[in-house]
């Protein structure tokens, strides 16, 4: 009784409903979770997850904890156990069932890892020492190209791969698929990590040359420090060779296709015949370089650097590239006090069974996503997102009739490439054929480059076949969601699908709030800086008036001005331009998420539930749904290098939509009031 005192005297300063109109039905939001001590106003992710903030610890093997952790900790405990289960009743040889539990047992016999040593990484090591000039090395470069990266990641491939490949439709021709060059190289995370002068950035980098030296000392290498010194020096040219974040998502900048015969006259230093031959790429006419001055660069680097700095970056990153749980424990705690007491402040390693259900599901994802989907996910769910998805997109639609500030003619695009979306909902109807994938129960670091070459095979095959618009990104038992510009497509994993995203027994406002606005902000990346550039058919063409991009442009810039204000560390402030994409699909998302949940209701009023009228529960959901707690090493990291702004952030979001601040009754003076003028309205 005395929490629902606390809860009613706070709730009618901020004008939340009275509670005489409670109905008996499930909340889908975390009432204990809120600090009602804060004015909704002043913080709202304070006001929806300030006492679930004050309490939650984050684990010892995680640099941060939040929603998004609980809901993959569900779908881990279910994967383990179909994943363990997998070896009973002695599967046949070559079936799915098979190959599961064949990975998993060697991954975890660190016994036999241990007694192998580096013997499985011997045939490659003994090709590095071996290259003896630059025409070798330009095919030892070559051989190791892998389909690694995505342009929407452009800058964070982080393995000693010089560049990465990523195979789908053309920027300008959506009936064939194409080679996209991106660009690689850095065992750092991106380039700012070698490049920056601020005492954490300066710090990190002495830790990664020691880290370095270490590897390569405990590897036998010879002239280990020198060595160690020359990889730093190496990467740090890479890394000023490189294009940044920014400009990587310029997708105006990327669409360079360069014919396969001027690549040594556009970036000379490189054999290109041999690198193309040795990656299985000889026959393709045309390429589309993502990053062309810097592929430049890199040839130029090539050439440039001895042989032996080369050499030494190749052992480094062949060793890296496997130590964490593929090669003996000493390498394993090398790499983890690098790459997570480092780069992410996490002090504990992660017990090994859990890495070794992440191995599985890296190298093996359809085939644990098939047996996931038939145990966890009911065809009831797949429907009822499906009906959610087809409600917003519906909102959508009707939205684009509303903006005033929309042409006729940008609006029939608009709505054209709304009415061609593909959705994808909890799994794909094809699945990926491990058939020809060997796996062997006492060999987890070959398991491992089989399947990781098996991939490269795939993508590369799919340079021969008609585009798929149907094709899955992301498996099934995936927290997340994806949109696809080029397919203008949908990805909408099932082990998303999961409470508290989405709760089968919740009301409509929360399941709107959280779900509904994930699916919101997948649907407005079609319409995100980048996404606005491309047409119903995924296309790379300007279908906007000059009047109307003019308008939405400013829109945008405006959005960075609002988080170019947010300062998640001392000093540190979020980027708003390089996390305009997601922040534009967090707003149009919302938006239209709201629109929908409103048509939900069919005129009539939504019920009480918990002194919370539908309107506060569906703000207050889409708050909780990027609740979060991350360590300071961590979230320095994110902000850096990631497209997204940080949680706590990204829940404020609801300061540009009018519906929030009549439920609040945030008012001028408040931290997140915005004059109605200055709230930021794109779609």
């Amino acid at each position: 009784m005395a929490n629902l005192h606390r809860i009613l005297a706070t709730a009618i300063s901020c004008g939340l409903a009275s509670a005489a109109a409670i109905a008996a039905q499930p909340v889908g939001v975390d009432l204990k979770g809120m600090d009602r001590s804060v004015q909704p106003g002043d913080d709202f992710d304070g006001f929806a997850n300030g006492n679930w903030r004050k309490t939650a610890q984050i684990p010892a093997d995680r640099a941060s904890t939040g929603v998004f952790l609980e809901v993959f900790e569900k779908a881990e405990k279910r994967n383990a156990e179909l994943i363990k289960a997998a070896g009973g009743g002695n599967p046949a040889a070559g079936s799915n069932q098979r190959l599961i539990a064949d990975y998993y047992k060697a991954y975890m016999d660190q016994a036999a890892i241990e007694k192998a040593g580096l013997a499985p990484l011997k045939p490659a090591l003994d090709a590095i020492d071996a290259i003896g000039d630059k025409a070798a090395l330009s095919t030892a470069l070559g051989a190791q190209l892998r389909a690694d990266v995505d342009p929407i990641n452009a800058t964070n491939l982080d393995t000693g791969h010089l560049l990465g490949l990523f195979v789908a439709q053309g920027l300008e021709d959506p009936t064939r698929n194409m080679p996209y060059l991106l660009q690689g190289g850095l065992g750092m995370p991106n380039r700012d990590y070698y490049l920056k002068t601020d005492k954490d950035m300066v710090d990190t980098r002495t830790k990664y040359a020691a880290y370095v030296e270490a590897v390569l000392k405990q590897s036998g290498t010879p002239d280990a420090s020198a060595k160690a010194k020359a990889v730093m020096a190496l990467e740090t040219k890479i890394a000023q060779a490189q294009e940044s974040i920014v400009d990587s998502e310029d997708i105006h900048k990327a669409n360079n296709p360069w014919p396969r015969t001027a690549f040594a006259s556009k970036a000379p230093g490189i054999d290109w015949n041999a690198y193309f031959k040795a990656a299985a790429l000889d026959d393709q006419p045309t390429f589309i370089v993502w990053q062309p001055g810097t592929v430049t660069k890199f040839a130029a680097l090539v050439a440039s650097e001895p042989l032996d700095t080369w050499k030494a970056w190749l052992r480094f990153h062949t060793i890296n590239e496997n130590a964490s749980g593929l090669l003996p424990k000493v390498y394993d705690d090398l790499a983890f006090g690098f790459y997570g007491k480092v780069l992410t402040g996490t002090p504990q390693q992660r017990d090994r069974w859990k890495r070794g259900i992440g191995r599985v599901d890296s190298d093996l994802g359809d085939a644990v996503g098939q047996i996931y989907v038939k145990q966890y996910f009911p065809a009831s769910s797949r429907s009822e997102v499906q009906d959610m998805v087809k409600n917003i997109l519906k909102a959508f639609d009707a939205r684009v009739d509303t903006l005033a500030w929309m042409s006729p003619a940008t609006r029939q695009k608009a709505k054209a490439k709304i009415a061609t979306i593909k959705v994808g909902v909890g799994y794909p109807d094809t699945w990926r054929d491990y058939s020809t994938l060997e796996i062997r129960p006492d060999d987890a670091l070959g398991n491992h480059q089989r399947a990781e070459l098996a991939e490269y095979r795939h993508q590369v095959a799919k340079l021969d076949k008609p585009v798929d618009r149907d094709e899955w990104w992301m498996t099934p038992q995936t927290v997340n969601a994806v949109n696809l510009p080029l397919q203008n497509a949908l990805n909408f994993p099932a082990a998303i699908l999961e409470a508290p995203f989405f709760d089968p027994k919740a009301d409509a406002a929360s399941n709107y709030g959280s779900i509904g606005a994930v699916i919101g902000h997948e649907i407005s990346h079609s319409f995100d800086n980048t996404g606005a550039e491309f047409d119903a058919q995924g296309r790379l063409a300007n279908w906007w008036t000059d009047a109307d991009q003019k308008h939405f442009k400013d829109a945008g810039q405006r959005l960075v001005e609002q988080f170019n204000a947010y300062e998640p560390l001392p000093g540190l402030h979020i980027n708003g331009q390089q996390t305009l994409g997601e922040n534009i699909a967090d707003l149009s998302g919302l938006t239209i998420a709201y629109a929908a949940y409103k048509e939900s209701l069919h005129g009539k009023p939504a019920p009480v539930i918990d002194g919370l009228d539908g309107d506060q529960r569906f703000f207050l959901a889409f708050a909780q749904s990027w609740r979060s707690k991350t360590r300071d090493a961590a979230m320095r990291a994110q902000v850096i290098g990631d497209g997204h702004a940080p949680g706590e952030f990204r829940a404020q979001t609801v300061r540009n939509l009018d519906p929030w601040y009549d439920a609040f009754k945030a008012k001028p003076g408040q931290k997140l009031y915005l004059d109605p003028k200055q709230r930021v309205k794109i779609w």
